[in-house]
């Protein structure tokens, strides 16, 4: 063994590091611990390669010296993590006239001029950056000498030493240009992340006897079922090969020749080798290997590329196998990897067909016709016809047709816009922000620059997990969410230390939560139950109201509508908690803004257009997020809260008579002072009484205030001596704590990130330093005042895992968030306990980590 400060050569004991020398120089080192069949090799480590980078090289003569006399060799990126990616593999470094000459007598002349001319297009092309162009077409070494020599005004190298120096310079800059930066911090790399470079004797696929090169993998990419996949092309070299006509299957196929026909002893050696690799290095492993003149050399092995079905499915089959711990088959699997396995996906396509491109704000795909309404998107899904919701953006009046699309569309908005965080709700796709769309409302059309018109009815996709609106209908791949998901889930549950609890507004909604294993339903918004034809005219009624009785007149017709649906919600969570937040938004969002729903409205309230219109000007607000709405609204007009607790309570008493007792939890929304609290409790508290009186049932309730303003966090304590739980809710303190509105925040947050104003949205992030300040402050100042208090968090960054281990640390009981987000949230969750209690003693997280 050789060993320099410039590199060092792989052998059973060096001393090689994945953080000095490289995921793949550690792997290579493992495969050779495992006596596999691994050609020699030596490592260059980080600092030598940025030395590469700045001219100076290690002695190459001494470095080529290693593999002897007449000896081709490639040189591998090696980076500190596998997915970092780095710069392509040069094969036959060291190629010349003489090895021409030495392998046309032992594999013929045409052999040797094919090795020779490809390493010159190569040499050229990817390492010189030469003109692509210039070296197609059918050549001879002759040819392609003359027209390196015509490109560069030298001769083609001779000499492998001056090779080799060109490859290792040509990588090691490539690893520092801009581009290669960015795209491997795009993948979590240190922007300072180093790169280590393998050179690696070659083991010739072309020969005589049975030669060639493959790759082989024995799971499926897609399922992580057990499969035998990968190609063989005879007298073949390097993976580009293996994508031409004439490669080979490698078991038995009837669809065509195979490795296995001619050497299934070969094949049996590369089934033990891979078993071997998943037992020792406990990874289902991708194999790169050669064969001269029947002998098996090992070239390489990575990690085998995988769905995140099938991450999910080989983790815990490796579980189960007990090669890993059930706590780190957890931590193998980015929780953010889940959402392509709840929903539908577009089939990778490098041809698909992008029409535009906004914010990827709703995980999933979608196709379907184009609707520009609510209606029209209700009136297609009742005909059985898949449509996708466009809007310029969308309001509460639109929750029926979010409802009936299969998608969702805005050329406005945001990650926690109105279509964002409702689209998430309802597990529907959603693109936001797609700010090149230009929608005419009145010709029911949309395009984008240089586009043809699309009117509606025409179909298209959406892409919420790419941001991506595609033209046409995209083939489309299911959700699995059985076998080794449902798995993982107990697994997670079996791990986790903090509630996950959803939002849920409708029985559809909390059945879904059910299927995913919730502790509740965190946030129920009862505004959105309103928007439901037959109730969205009642409720209207009550707004035009002149008096207390004719709006308590009105009331009483929704009250049974309330009822129902929170006796279907406790019936669906069988005794689990739910959070029922009372009415929330301002009374003018359930009024028509248009001349039509204006007169419309009018004729159903048998009332003239002006008076309607003139009501619906008074109800206006210059800022209405800020204005009449939440737990104001409450107290100027008490009746919809009373409507409202008792619509739960008597819901309540009949939902426990069919199982367990219910303990509704009431939460009032956007509170700012103590004496908020005590008003609207004092009424609900009267409503109790008087269900009780009447229905002479007993029943319990817990009141709550949801914190969603800086002052609320400031007071909570006092707020706290009258209510039983703190549920912060992140969205609106965050758009009050910067200032900014969520729904237009987008037309510029991407310009604060990038110039470094902010590091993250804070919409889809939380601000820990900020908003997370006001969270530990009205934690604490909750608990001095009411040692027992709950304290959750229900906004949308609820299903984010930093968010999830900012709650962990501040002792919160729990998060709440969209039923889809809910395994997200889940996996987080154990993935933070289990870093606890395991790291960093026995979690290996990377094949390629240190012994």
């Amino acid at each position: 063994m050789l060993t320099t400060p410039d590199f060092t050569e792989i052998t059973p004991t060096a001393d090689i590091r994945t953080d000095r020398h490289g995921n793949r120089a550690k792997c290579l080192q493992r495969l050779v611990r495992l006596d596999l069949p691994v050609p020699p090799t030596v490592a260059l480590p980080f600092d030598t390669v940025r030395a590469i980078a700045q001219g100076r090289m290690p002695d190459l003569a001494q470095v080529l010296g290693l593999f002897g006399p007449d000896t081709l060799v490639s040189v591998r990126s090696s980076s500190e993590a596998a997915d970092w990616g780095g710069p392509g593999t040069i094969l036959n470094i060291g190629m010349n006239d003489a090895q021409a000459e030495r392998l046309a007598a032992i594999h013929g002349q045409s052999a040797a001029d094919a090795f020779y001319v490809n390493f010159i297009r190569s040499y050229a092309v990817d390492v010189l950056r030469l003109d692509e162009d210039a070296f197609e077409g059918p050549l001879t070494p002759r040819l392609a000498k003359s027209q390196f020599e015509d490109e560069m005004e030298e001769e083609f190298p001779q000499d492998p030493t001056v090779q080799l120096a060109q490859v290792l310079k040509s990588m090691a800059r490539a690893w520092e240009g801009t581009t290669a930066r960015l795209l491997r911090q795009a993948k979590g790399a240190p922007a300072d992340a180093g790169l280590g470079l393998v050179v690696q004797q070659m083991a010739l696929g072309p020969g005589k006897g049975l030669s060639g090169a493959g790759v082989v993998q024995f799971v499926s990419s897609e399922t992580g079922e057990p499969q035998v996949t990968g190609r063989y092309l005879p007298q073949g070299q390097g993976r580009a090969a293996l994508s031409k006509s004439e490669a080979r299957y490698i078991e038995h196929d009837e669809r065509g020749p195979s490795l296995e026909d001619d050497a299934p002893e070969t094949v049996a050696a590369l089934r033990e080798a891979a078993l071997l690799m998943r037992t020792r290095l406990r990874e289902e492993m991708q194999i790169e290997f050669t064969l001269m003149d029947g002998h098996l050399s090992l070239l390489d092995a990575v990690r085998a590329p995988r769905s995140a079905r099938a991450e999910v499915a080989i983790a815990v089959s490796l579980a189960e196998d007990g090669i890993i711990p059930r706590h780190e088959a957890l931590t193998r699997i980015a929780p953010n990897t889940l959402n392509q396995m709840l929903h539908r996906q577009v089939l990778p396509d490098p041809h698909r067909d992008v029409l535009t491109t906004g914010i990827a704000a709703a995980p999933g795909a979608a196709q379907g016709r184009i609707c520009f309404t609510a209606a029209a998107a209700q009136a297609s899904a009742a005909k059985g016809e898949a449509c996708i919701l466009v809007r310029r953006e969308t309001s509460p009046e639109d929750i029926r047709g979010m409802h009936a699309a299969d998608a969702i569309l805005t050329e406005r908005g945001g990650m926690t816009s109105h279509a964002a965080v409702i689209a998430r709700g309802l597990g529907v796709p959603c693109v936001a922000g797609a700010t090149q769309l230009q929608i005419d409302s009145r010709k029911k059309s949309l395009t984008v620059p240089g586009r043809k018109v699309f009117h509606e009815g025409d179909i298209i996709t959406v892409d919420g997990s790419s941001g991506e609106v595609l033209v046409g209908a995209a083939t489309m791949i299911e959700p699995a969410l059985g076998g080794a998901f449902a798995t993982l889930m107990d697994w997670a549950d079996a791990e986790r230390d903090i509630g996950i609890r959803a939002n849920a507004d409708t029985a559809g909604d909390a059945a879904m939560a059910q299927r995913f294993g919730v502790d509740g339903i965190g946030l129920c918004r009862t505004e959105h139950m309103f928007f439901e034809a037959g109730r969205l005219t009642v409720m209207r009624e009550m707004i035009f109201a002149e008096n207390p009785e004719d709006r308590a007149a009105a009331l009483e017709r929704l009250l049974p509508m309330q009822r129902a649906d929170f006796q279907g919600l406790f019936e669906l969570m069988r005794g689990q908690p739910v959070c029922i937040r009372l009415f929330d938004p301002p009374l003018h969002e359930f009024l028509p803004g248009d001349r039509e729903g204006i007169h419309a409205l009018a004729e159903a309230l048998d009332l003239p257009a002006s008076r309607v219109a003139s009501r619906i000007e008074n109800l206006q607000e210059f800022n209405p997020m800020l204005g009449m709405r939440g737990v104001r609204l409450g107290i100027t007009v008490p009746e919809i809260y009373e409507m409202q607790a008792r619509a739960i309570f008597e819901a309540t008493i009949a939902a426990s008579r069919k199982g367990a007792p219910v303990v509704p939890e009431i939460m009032i929304p956007l509170v700012s002072a103590r004496r908020e609290v005590e008003l609207v409790k004092a009424r609900i508290d009267g409503v109790a009484s008087a269900v009780k009186s009447e229905t002479r049932k007993e029943f319990t309730y817990r009141l709550g205030v949801m914190v969603e303003t800086p002052r609320a966090a400031l007071r909570a304590g006092e707020i706290a001596e009258h209510s039983a739980f703190l549920s912060f809710g992140t969205n609106d303190l965050t758009q009050m704590t910067y200032g900014l509105s969520r729904d237009d925040a987008g037309r510029f947050m991407s310009a604060y990130v990038h110039q470094g104003v902010f590091a993250e949205d804070p919409f889809t992030q939380l601000d820990i330093d900020g908003v997370g300040e006001l969270l530990l402050l009205g934690a604490e100042r909750g608990r001095e005042a009411r040692p027992d208090v709950t304290l959750s968090l229900c906004g949308e960054h609820g299903g984010h895992p930093q968010s999830i281990g900012f709650c962990r640390r501040a002792g919160f009981d729990y998060v709440s968030c969209s039923p889809f987000r809910v395994p997200v949230a889940k996996l987080a969750a154990a993935q933070l306990s289990i870093l606890d209690k395991h790291l960093p003693h026995d979690v290996d997280l990377d094949i390629g980590a240190d012994d």
